[in-house]
């Protein structure tokens, strides 16, 4: 699994975890779908773009983009690919941007051209290797920093997620979610290692995990592809 990937997840059944990871507090963050939008006109798709209910045009609409490889022209792609679907879509609402790096060191500011607007409020830049040693009791945020940290500790911090996660007064569902997610970190940081033994290893078990909507969304789709 790439690790933008393993972010547009997270973000998908999270939305609010952009809003932590920033530190900006929005009414009703939890009315905002994840998802990628296209430029149709000129092709262009933006992979994560957080949108608001359509009838708030006061809150922002976010740019969202994980970028693990140095790239000297990223900024002006992704502020072209923003700014031609502000003039494509013409939203009534403001707009914020937001560039996941793992290190400082991974972004490449290029020739100039964008400064200004990286250094607005309307540009956040989080990096990684700052947060993983951050305290947080955000569950969210602390899935982030399992991504962020070296594998030698990401086996006793899965194991204390895991636990903090069942300790929740929250529904079922949430923490089945949660304990999906985090094997999913686990199984992408552990690639030599097999899902039946992270989930050992985790304690996590596989009749918590079937009970999540993702993996009931999965299996009935499977199911209907093998009816077909």
């Amino acid at each position: 699994m790439k690790t933008d990937s393993l972010f547009y997840r997270l973000f998908q059944q999270l939305p609010t975890l952009v809003f932590d990871l920033i530190g900006l507090q929005v009414p009703n963050a939890d009315a905002y779908r994840f998802g990628s939008e296209e430029v149709k006109q000129t092709a262009f798709r933006l992979d994560g773009v957080l949108l608001p209910p359509t009838e708030n045009r006061r809150q922002p609409i976010l740019f969202v983009e994980a970028q693990f490889q140095p790239d000297k022209t990223f900024y002006g792609r992704f502020f072209s690919e923003i700014f031609l679907y502000l003039r494509h879509y013409r939203p009534g609402n403001p707009w914020q941007a937001v560039v996941i790096y793992p290190e400082r060191q991974m972004e490449a500011k290029g020739e100039g051209h964008y400064d200004e607007l990286l250094k607005s409020r309307r540009v956040h830049c989080v990096y990684l290797e700052e947060i993983a040693d951050e305290e947080t009791n955000n569950i969210g945020v602390n899935l982030v920093r399992l991504i962020a940290i070296e594998e030698k500790r990401s086996v006793v911090q899965a194991s204390s997620l895991v636990e903090r996660v069942r300790n929740e007064p929250a529904d079922v569902q949430w923490k089945n979610q949660m304990l999906d997610l985090i094997e999913t970190i686990m199984v992408y940081k552990l690639p030599r290692l097999d899902r039946g033994e992270i989930q050992r290893m985790l304690n996590i078990s596989d009749v918590e995990l079937k009970q999540t909507r993702f993996y009931q969304d999965v299996f009935a789709e499977g199911k209907q592809e093998g009816k077909q």
